[in-house]
């Protein structure tokens, strides 16, 4: 029975062990997002820590178990319950800091359009903050952010490339960054040259701050706009949600099996009670040799 009950913990400390490589793999996906788009660099940390957290705890535990170890299971079990504790809140700060904002549709147009107005509280002013956001406008110009937009078809007539027509880029499905950092927004109502490069309309009267702040200078364009803020913004809470979903999968897992292990340790420690107090009464039955 007690073999069995350490059998159960460590099969218990296994699961989670396998359960951490999701949870590590989430972290690490938000980092490449990080480099490569949104250029956030804290956001994954959490994640990363937390999956490296279970991966030593579950280690932990299933040497405890093997060399049946009371006093590392004891601190295996009081440990799994921080990270639950720490993973519980974890995810609901990250649904609640994402829980604003959402792209809105404009007529006649494929893509959306994204405020910073529609966006608030935490994640809001740490983004858009204008010491942070220095850094992250930097990096979504070194890191060619808007480079890829760029499409061209073959003129009929002459057979030379050209950028694609007006019309056939405004039915196209930006990404957030695209959408609020590679071009002005819609209300400016700028005439289309080709994804990155727009020409105001003479005597046209707009009070968008962002229609003032675009430049068709490539390392410009609307890297110091509202609207490529919130274009940052809503890439990094569709990253969040995505990974959100599979952290509340994994709390709920994390869960059921930190029962099964307290459960077993429980049974294994009534287990040894048992045992030592039958012992004890053997010992205490038993005649003396010497007894008349």
């Amino acid at each position: 029975m007690i073999r069995g009950s350490t059998s159960l913990i460590g099969a218990v400390n296994f699961i989670t062990f396998l359960i951490s490589i999701p949870i590590l793999g989430g972290g690490i996906w938000l980092s490449t997002r990080a480099n490569s788009t949104d250029c956030l660099q804290f956001l994954q940390w959490p994640i990363i820590i937390i999956g490296v957290t279970i991966m030593v705890i579950s280690l932990m535990g299933f040497a405890g178990a093997c060399y049946r170890l009371s006093w590392l299971l004891r601190i295996y079990l009081f440990a799994m319950f921080v990270v639950v504790a720490a993973l519980l809140g974890f995810v609901i700060f990250a649904y609640a800091v994402t829980d604003h904002g959402r792209g809105q549709v404009v007529i006649g147009r494929g893509y959306l359009e994204y405020q910073l107005s529609d966006y608030s509280g935490w994640l809001k002013d740490r983004v858009a903050g204008p010491g942070y956001w220095n850094k992250v406008s930097s990096c979504l110009r070194e890191g060619h952010a808007c480079s890829r937009m760029a499409r061209y078809v073959r003129d009929p007539t002459t057979g030379v490339l050209v950028p694609e027509p007006a019309d056939t880029f405004y039915q196209r499905q930006l990404s957030p960054i695209e959408s609020g950092c590679c071009k002005p927004p819609t209300s400016c109502g700028y005439t289309y040259v080709n994804e990155t490069f727009w020409t105001p309309v003479a005597g046209l009267a707009v009070n968008d701050q962002d229609c003032i702040k675009w430049s068709n200078d490539q390392q410009l364009l609307c890297y110091q706009c509202d609207s490529c803020k919130a274009g940052v913004l809503a890439s990094l809470r569709h990253s969040w949600r995505k990974v959100s979903v599979i952290n509340v999968v994994m709390l709920i897992i994390l869960v059921i099996v930190y029962a099964v292990g307290c459960a077993a340790y429980r049974n294994a420690r009534r287990i040894d009670n048992d045992e030592a107090f039958g012992q004890n009464r053997m010992t205490k039955s038993r005649p003396s040799r010497f007894q008349f």
